[in-house]
């Protein structure tokens, strides 16, 4: 890691992150992480709980002058997700992430960052740790898991906070307030498949998908990124006189819009020729579609060892057709906030091999009715081909409330800071504060952060002056939050 991060304003926000990102943190690999924590509270000599779930509790009393204020809790979650370049070497249960600087930004050298959500959490222990700063009691809330199901936010039982206001550090726009969000749920589509031994006179070919931006499955689903899984899919359709399929590893996580996708074929040696010309249109076509969006896209096949078997002819056919039937990206725009994505699917991931087929899919939506008919339509789309459906983890979203307190405390702070009005806005991402209003239902909630782009993909990085901004904005919060009633 360049040590030129601890250099930089704030400082005491950047080295707690830098501090952060040499623990290994990902989603149900939070052990390291939380004894992390847990040893930050204590040492700080603050009383520190971890709940049953995993969830770290760390207690500050108000400072000086502000203890007439309403009690908050700062939250933010603890886990980041884990995407690399394929040509990247990084184990991320055991290394911490390699940061840089490149002009105004911090990234890392060929993974993701973590400043989704891991600049959130930096923030509350510089606070937590500061002796200067202005505030009142604080509760601080690192939860676990948000990132591949938020069972953290989930589990989460009534009793443990008495605060009155949340803030929510955890969105990517500095300009932006956010009172509302998306609910989700994972869809998971199995079947099982015969295999037949790979036809004589054909010859192997490897299938790449690659250079794709990738993204946020909720906040990038609108701009019409290319989705590796479903461009693989449409050049195997076009394609499927003349190759038999083996295997296919396209997409990693639920909740990132896949970059890469693989597939082992047999192609039929008669139709070599015509194979390989409808593949360069095929690509022609693809690449000229996402070329604004997507400049780096590649599609390449080459030659290699024969697959010793294939699918059958039919359960290729089904495949190919119901993939290419099921919705991915943006469902339904909201009526109610312009511009707002209310509905959407990500076929996140699609793994073929050895008889068995299984593809992961995140539904997200603001409306929970409009979620329900989504998830319903992919159900149809694969049971018709005799596939397995089943719905899990779903979560509610967070309805906007415009007569919020805190609301009104963050828009006449930004105004008064910077000269200018906040975007306040409902997002279509999955944060917590929906989750966590179900056992904490009188809570005031507010979401908000510094800029961050291209998160859940190498590509992901954090602008270091929105990094000043944000923590300018956050103390001025922090002295000004409500009295008590």
């Amino acid at each position: 890691m360049s040590t030129d991060i601890r250099t930089l304003e704030p400082k005491e926000l950047w080295n707690n992150f830098a501090d952060l990102n040499a623990v290994p943190r990902g989603s149900k690999k939070e052990e390291r992480v939380i004894q992390f924590m847990v040893d930050f509270g204590n040492n700080l000599n603050l009383e520190t709980i971890v709940d049953p779930v995993g969830n770290v509790i760390i207690k500050k009393p108000a400072s000086k002058g502000m203890e007439n204020r309403k009690t908050i809790v700062m939250q933010s979650h603890l886990d980041m997700v884990h995407q690399k370049n394929s040509d990247t070497v990084f184990d991320f249960d055991t290394e911490g992430i390699k940061m840089k600087i490149e002009g105004d930004w911090v990234k890392a050298e060929g993974t993701t960052l973590g400043a989704d959500n891991g600049l959130g959490v930096a923030a509350i222990m510089a606070v937590l740790a500061s002796k200067e700063i202005k505030h009142p009691a604080i509760e601080a809330l690192f939860t676990i898991d948000e990132e591949t199901g938020m069972t953290g936010a989930m589990g989460l039982q009534a009793g443990y906070l008495d605060g009155e206001i949340l803030l929510n550090l955890d969105t990517e726009e500095d300009d932006e307030i956010d009172i509302g969000c998306a609910g989700g749920v994972d869809i998971t589509i199995e079947n099982s498949y015969n295999e037949v031994h790979t036809p004589t006179n054909s010859i192997g070919y490897t299938l790449a998908v690659t250079g794709l931006n990738g993204g946020h499955s909720g906040m990038d689903i609108h701009r019409g990124l290319g989705n590796a899984n479903k461009i693989m899919n449409r050049v195997l359709y076009t394609v499927q006189d003349y190759i038999r399929i083996s295997e296919i590893n396209g997409g990693s996580l639920r909740n990132a819009i896949p970059r890469e996708s693989f597939a082992i074929i047999s192609v039929y040696n008669s139709q070599k020729d015509v194979f390989l010309k409808t593949l360069k249109r095929i690509t022609k076509e693809i690449k000229k579609e996402l070329k604004t969006i997507d400049p780096n896209l590649e599609i390449i096949a080459e030659k290699a060892t024969l697959p010793n078997k294939v699918m059958t002819a039919i359960s290729q056919t089904t495949l190919l057709k119901t993939i290419y039937a099921a919705h991915n990206g943006v469902y339904r725009m909201s009526n109610d906030m312009e511009g707002l994505v209310e509905t959407s699917n990500n076929i996140a991931r699609v793994i073929v091999k050895n008889e068995l087929i299984k593809i992961l899919c995140l539904t997200r939506s603001s409306v929970e009715t409009s979620k329900t008919d989504l998830a319903n339509a992919i159900t149809a789309t694969f049971e018709l081909a005799g596939y397995d459906v089943s719905l899990s983890g779903s979560y509610p979203g967070w309805k906007p409330n415009v007569d919020s307190q805190i609301l009104n405390v963050l828009t006449e702070t930004y105004e008064k800071l910077f000269k200018s009005k906040a975007d306040v806005v409902a997002c279509h991402a999955g944060l917590e504060c929906g989750i966590l209003g179900t056992n904490y239902p009188e809570m005031d909630m507010i979401s908000f952060g510094p800029t961050i782009q291209g998160a859940h993909s190498p590509d992901e990085r954090a602008n270091i002056k929105s990094s000043q901004k944000f923590w300018k904005f956050l103390l001025e919060i922090l002295e000004n939050i409500p009295v008590k009633n």
